[in-house]
């Protein structure tokens, strides 16, 4: 994997940067593992924006990853490492031994040919296999996590990311997130080996606006350039301060250093707040 930057033509070139992985753009998905995405452009089902800045962007197929690798004791065969314009890591397409394939969350280092297993006995400690987090030895990189067992997994899936097993103590697995929080799992959760593929993804420069567009990401706009009745920082003559003794969000509520979490169930599992 490598970053590569263009002799600047254009003036959006001038800035930009790309992953460069020969062949892996040119791979076309698996037809069967196709489905259609419609666009929402952040809005619910009663026609209301709840996600803002959102909009436009290239047509996109989703690829239906098996997030759960629920055939246990199977070997799987990598076929190919592939981009997915769905989400910020790789994805790979293994396939089983009864010619069945499915897409999993491509681990750093992973390489066609390779073989990976997914099941709920101790297997070999080698990147891609995935088993529960009993088995797995303490200070080892996992990701692709379950928070309940056997729901399929859904914490540590992002480019590069992945979690530092740290304790094991009676029903539960310690372990230390990417955001710094520490965390408790139970330790029938399965686990895949490594860290997630992609890790460059942090260095990439889009070097124009256009790229963000194609991303279905549309401009974000400061309060304080609206009108006072667009958001509370808006208003005043020329460049002017938000007038405020705390920023406000378009809707009148504090903005910044107000805690969200409201006192869930999940708390207790929780050992030290993310930083």
């Amino acid at each position: 994997m490598a970053i590569k930057r263009y002799k600047p033509h254009t003036p959006g070139r001038r800035h930009a940067s790309v992953i460069h992985e020969p062949g892996q753009h040119s791979q076309r998905p698996t037809r069967s593992l196709l489905e259609v995405l419609k666009k929402h452009s952040g809005r619910n089902q009663q026609g209301i924006i709840t996600v803002r800045h959102r909009g436009g962007g290239h047509k996109r197929f989703y690829r239906m990853v098996d997030f759960r690798r629920q055939r246990f004791d199977a070997p799987a065969t990598v076929r190919s490492i592939e981009y997915d314009p769905n989400r910020t890591a790789h994805i790979a397409l293994i396939e089983y031994p009864d010619k069945t394939k499915s897409y999993i969350i491509a681990p750093q280092g992973l390489k066609v040919n390779d073989q990976v297993v997914s099941s709920k006995q101790k297997v070999e400690i080698q990147v891609g296999n995935r088993m529960p987090l009993e088995h797995i030895p303490v200070g080892l990189m996992v990701h692709d996590i379950e928070l309940i067992p056997g729901s399929g997994s859904t914490v540590v899936r992002s480019a590069g990311a992945g979690a530092n097993l740290m304790n094991l103590e009676g029903n539960f697995a310690q372990l230390k997130l990417p955001s710094g929080e520490l965390r408790l799992f139970p330790k029938t959760c399965l686990a895949t080996i490594g860290t997630v593929s992609n890790a460059d993804l942090k260095n990439i420069r889009l070097g124009k606006a256009g790229r963000m567009r194609w991303l279905g990401i549309r401009p974000t706009v400061r309060g304080k350039v609206m009108n006072p009745v667009d958001h509370p920082h808006g208003g005043g003559e020329g460049k002017s301060p938000i007038g405020l003794k705390h920023p406000k969000t378009p809707w009148g509520k504090p903005a910044l250093g107000v805690k969200t979490r409201r006192h869930k169930p999940s708390d207790r599992l929780i050992l030290k707040r993310r930083r």
